[in-house]
Formats: C-alpha cells, sequence, structure tokens
C-alpha cells in the first residue's frame, strides 16, 4: 500500500510541476509581448491600432454586405422551390394532352377538340402567372444547343438544319429572373447520313479485308 501511495503521490507532483512550468511559459510569452508594446514609441502604438481599427471596419463592412446580398436573393428567389415545384403542372398538363391525342376513340372527335381548347386555355392562364413572377420559358425550337439551358436527350438526322439545331422540345425549360430553374430536354439535329457514301465505304474496307 504504502508503495502505491508514493506513485501516486509523485504523478501528482509531477503534474503540479508540468502545470506550474506550462504558466510559466505563458507568463513568459505574455511579458516577452508586453516588453515588445512598451519599446513601440507613441506613434508607431497608434498606427498600429488605426491597422487594427482599419482592419475591424473592413471586416464589419464585408459582413453587412454579404448580410445584404443574401437578404436580397432570399427576396427574390424565396419562391424559388414553390415554383420549381409548380411545374409539374405544366408537366401534367402535357402528359394529359399527349393521352387524349393518343386515344382513338376520341380522335377527330368534338369532345377531344373542346377538351384541348380548354387545355390551352388552362396552359395560357399558368404562363400568365409564371411570367408575373419572373418565370419565364427558355427558347429552344431553332436554337442551338446551349449547355446552359438545354439537355440533349437524342440525336435527329436533318439535312436542313445545321448540326446541333434544337428540332425537337421533349420538356419545357423554365428561368426565375436570371436563375435556371429546370433546363429544357431537346432533341438536336444532325447530318444525314448518305447511303452511296455508306456503300464506297463498306466496299473499300472488303476490298482491304
Amino acid at each position: 500500500m504504502d508503495k502505491e501511495e508514493n506513485i501516486e503521490f509523485e504523478n501528482k507532483n509531477q503534474e503540479e510541476n508540468e502545470n506550474i512550468s506550462k504558466n510559466d511559459q505563458v507568463e513568459n510569452i505574455s511579458n516577452s509581448e508586453q516588453k515588445d508594446i512598451d519599446k513601440k514609441s507613441p506613434e508607431e502604438k497608434i498606427l498600429e491600432l488605426e491597422d487594427k481599427l482599419a482592419r475591424t471596419f473592413a471586416e464589419m463592412e464585408n459582413q453587412r454586405r454579404r448580410f445584404e446580398k443574401e437578404k436580397e436573393e432570399a427576396f427574390e428567389y424565396g419562391g424559388y422551390a414553390f415554383a420549381k415545384e409548380a411545374l409539374n403542372l405544366i408537366d401534367n398538363l402535357e402528359r394529359s394532352k399527349d393521352i387524349l391525342k393518343s386515344d382513338e376513340k376520341l380522335k377527330d372527335t368534338d369532345a377531344l377538340k373542346k377538351s384541348l381548347e380548354h387545355f390551352e386555355i388552362i396552359f395560357k392562364d399558368i404562363i400568365s402567372i409564371f411570367n408575373k413572377n419572373d418565370i419565364k420559358q427558355i427558347e429552344s425550337i431553332n436554337k442551338k444547343l446551349d449547355p446552359n439551358f438545354h439537355q440533349a436527350m437524342m440525336e435527329i438526322e436533318d439535312s436542313t438544319k445545321e448540326p446541333g439545331t434544337i428540332i425537337k422540345e421533349i420538356q419545357k425549360g423554365f428561368m426565375i429572373k436570371n436563375r435556371l430553374l429546370r433546363p429544357s430536354l431537346v432533341g438536336v439535329s444532325k447530318k444525314t447520313e448518305k447511303k452511296g457514301e455508306n456503300t464506297d465505304e463498306n466496299k473499300q474496307n472488303l476490298e482491304n479485308k
């Protein structure tokens, strides 16, 4: 038991000595800094204070600007998530129209014609509401593919259009002010392959073999 008590006593002494050593180091650093300050002239002290004040004011100004920017973005784009969800209305209308058009029983009937007219009125009303809230459709058809606004889903052979021209819109894209809500899903034109060229290439490949 005496040995254990001695070991415990020695450990405590060692810890106390380490703490004293650390405190001494802190005091020495503080004293050193204080001596450096004392050595400086009044003009140097004033310049140092002015520099610290300037840095503090600069940081405060940066924080104010960040706060103003965040507040402005929150005000301008506060309805971003809602607007993105509202696009489902457009998609559902488009899908419903396609289903009705593909129904053979309704083809060329007055019921189909009236239904499509109603769908068109609802669609225009939604687009009007979107426009009032700075939600705009992205123009796609006959435009060059722009990766910032369009996403190419397929290539379609078309000799009348320059390659990379959008000739089919699969899903409408929208912007809210200057921010992209979603890109337009599109099909773009590519050069039509001539059968004669392929035949010549095949013949050449066979001859090489």
